[in-house]
């Protein structure tokens, strides 16, 4: 029987608090054998529960948060739209070294436990006895492994590590002191550090080093390794390295893992399945260890299929693909298919929003969008209300694009700014802005004689938002400006913004609504290309220079002065001022167009299904999506 370790007081009441471990830290009582592993312990290919779970597992008091202890078993039933959505298993799963728990609160998970001085030093301590879904031991050698012969290797990151460990240029002094500790160490601070390893696509500062050895040239014996390449049909050693070493697409169902379910499907399907991790690090205070659920069945449907099949019943848990407008063919179809449908608040900064390329390529197009009086003039010409009523009965929140009230950053002003329909406005600020001729259809036209038709593409992949453009449509044309829509594939789109050859672009807002003030505000300042808004300045600052264009607007200018007033503050008081700032600004200079947030999110529930909260946040980052929420708690009911 397994004792849990001393750990410091401080960090077994934070735990208790977090409801991963009873309050009174007592003996883990005997374990139960997963009845879905019993024929391999019995034939002794698989060593017996005891020995497999780490010498401290997390043990998680179910009747603390407020759910039913479950039993083990069952099949998942899910469905995604893309063949690489499959790396929804690594989101869901929410395994982290530190996590979120459903307070928003970070924890430990992964990791045994952490301690922080002054944002400088992170000491990381893993848990004894942890291993790998494939029972090789989890240690400091892997993240050493990741750290000295992949990020530090120009074969196989050119770049080298990630940004988010880069403190003024600088890189961390990493050292691994024994096999369960691993530290990092900067010499200015980086509050950011805990956070990043927390986020629904994590940074994994770690590697399967036994597996992946076999692929490295440093360790692979030459010819063997050859030998690899030629039969992978890829280039050289590194190009093989880095197409089995995804941990994020997991699409490679022989690299171990550390999450609750395994990708048991390799190559394309059309189902995928993913059984339970016998390694796992999660029990709960009964002995049983998690997941619950033994099989997650994840079947690819075309978009347009995913609500036909959830109304159906052929879904036990469902969010993706779903939008508001499948309310009504889903509430009819619960009786029948055996399930709910819940509504869940959603945590983006806005459900939709148009995003001028301040980048565009165009010499005299980047010209108008740079001015604000055209974006506010934009803004100003979007009927909300009429949106709100017409997609979404109501249940959304007009306004422009900013923090949700979860956040200690809402201001309602901000929420206000360039928000309110007002066509009349909108017309004498592009008169102001020199917009002020027009062809003989009405429509304005540019400095240089073009006709002010603006391209608004979008990834084709929401009808809601295709609906909401053609209302914003009728209104901008009272203003004299011609809305075109372009619908396109997701990855074309990006491609086509990050290269400056889309005018603009529909998205979602921010993807994190409920900031914090531990949350680096990064993400409002040109730091990275995926902001629609300015991806040449994301890419200028992505690589050093090296690609993209400096910001060269003072707006920008200021917001990369605030991120980086952030970063080096050394009070909540400092950082919170930071973050008010940067908000004010974007309410002011309307780089994205918000046009309404707290859209529902309809999540359809199997009845068998327990311990779904029915109430939740349905969040990218932090949050996950229903990582934060634990699948591994969810159980059937037999």
């Amino acid at each position: 029987m397994f004792k849990i370790p001393r750990t410091s007081l401080v960090l077994a009441a934070s735990l208790a608090l977090a409801g991963l471990i009873p309050a009174r830290a007592e003996p883990i009582p005997p374990l139960q054998e997963s009845a879905f592993w019993k024929s391999e312990v019995e034939m002794g290919d698989l060593p017996p529960v005891e020995e497999r779970i780490p010498d401290d597992p997390v043990i998680v008091d179910l009747a603390a948060k407020g759910r039913e202890f479950g039993h083990q078993g069952g099949t998942l039933r899910t469905m995604v739209t893309r063949s690489k959505d499959i790396r929804q298993m690594v989101v869901y799963g929410y395994s982290r070294l530190i996590g979120y728990n459903e307070k928003y609160e970070l924890v430990p998970d992964i990791l045994a436990s952490y301690e922080n001085a002054d944002n400088r030093t992170f000491t990381l301590h893993l848990r004894e006895g942890h291993k790998w879904s494939d029972g090789a031991p989890f240690t400091s050698a892997d993240f050493a492994y990741w750290w000295n012969d992949v990020a530090n290797n120009e074969l196989l990151s050119p770049s080298g590590p990630p940004d988010f460990l880069r403190v003024e240029g600088e890189l961390p002094q990493v050292s691994f002191p024994n096999e369960t500790t691993v530290v990092f160490e900067w010499a200015d601070p980086n509050p950011n550090f805990l956070q990043s390893l927390a986020q629904a696509r994590p940074p994994f500062i770690y590697r399967p080093s036994h597996f992946l050895k076999q692929y490295h040239a440093d360790y692979a014996e030459a010819d063997a390794l050859a030998a690899e390449v030629d039969d992978a049909r890829v280039k050289s050693w590194a190009a093989l390295h880095n197409k089995l070493d995804n941990m994020y697409k997991y699409d490679n169902h022989m690299l171990p893992t550390l999450q609750p379910w395994l990708n048991a499907s390799s190559g394309k399907k059309i189902r995928h399945n993913f059984v339970r991790n016998p390694y796992y690090h999660r029990i709960d205070s009964n002995g049983v260890q998690l997941p619950y659920i033994d099989v997650i069945e994840m079947e690819i449907v075309a978009p347009g299929l995913v609500a036909a099949k959830a109304n159906a019943g052929e879904t036990d848990l469902q969010a993706r693909g779903l939008d508001f407008r499948d309310v009504s063919i889903l509430k009819k179809g619960e009786a029948e298919g055996n399930y709910k449908t819940y509504l869940w608040q959603t945590g983006v900064a806005s459900q939709i929003a148009i995003f001028p390329n301040l980048n565009y390529a165009d010499e005299g197009w980047r010209e108008v969008l740079r001015d604000v009086r055209v974006r506010r003039a934009l803004s100003l010409a979007i009927d909300r209300k009429t949106i709100n009523q017409a997609l979404y009965f109501k249940l959304g929140k007009p306004g422009a694009m900013s923090v949700l009230p979860a956040s200690p950053f809402f201001d309602e002003k901000n929420l206000k700014a360039w928000a309110d329909y007002d066509p009349d406005r909108a017309n004498t600020l592009l008169d102001e802005a020199g917009l002020d001729k027009r062809d003989s259809s009405g429509t304005r036209m540019l400095p240089d004689g073009r006709p002010m038709e603006l391209v608004v593409e979008t990834a084709g992949e929401r009808q809601e938002v295709e609906n909401a453009l053609q209302i914003v449509t009728d209104t901008w044309r009272e203003i004299g400006v011609k809305l075109v829509m372009r619908p396109l594939d997701r990855d074309i789109l990006r491609n086509r913004v990050f290269a400056g050859n889309t005018m603009a672009a529909v998205w979602f807002g921010w993807d994190n609504g409920i900031p914090q003030v531990y949350t680096s505000p990064a993400f409002l300042a040109p730091t990275d290309q995926v902001f629609l808004a300015w991806p040449k300045w994301g890419q200028y600052y992505q690589t050093s220079g090296d690609v993209g264009e400096a910001p060269d607007m003072p707006a920008a200018q200021r917001l990369m002065e605030l991120a980086h007033d952030w970063d080096a503050a050394t009070t909540d008081e400092q950082r919170a001022a930071a973050w008010k700032e940067m908000l004010d600004i974007h309410a002011d200079q309307v780089y994205g167009i918000g046009i309404l947030a707290g859209a529902p999110q309809p999540v359809v529930v199997s009845n068998a299904l327990r311990n779904v909260p029915e109430k939740a946040m349905w969040a990218w980052d932090p949050g996950a999506h229903f990582g934060i929420h634990r699948v591994d708690e969810f159980f059937f009911a037999q």
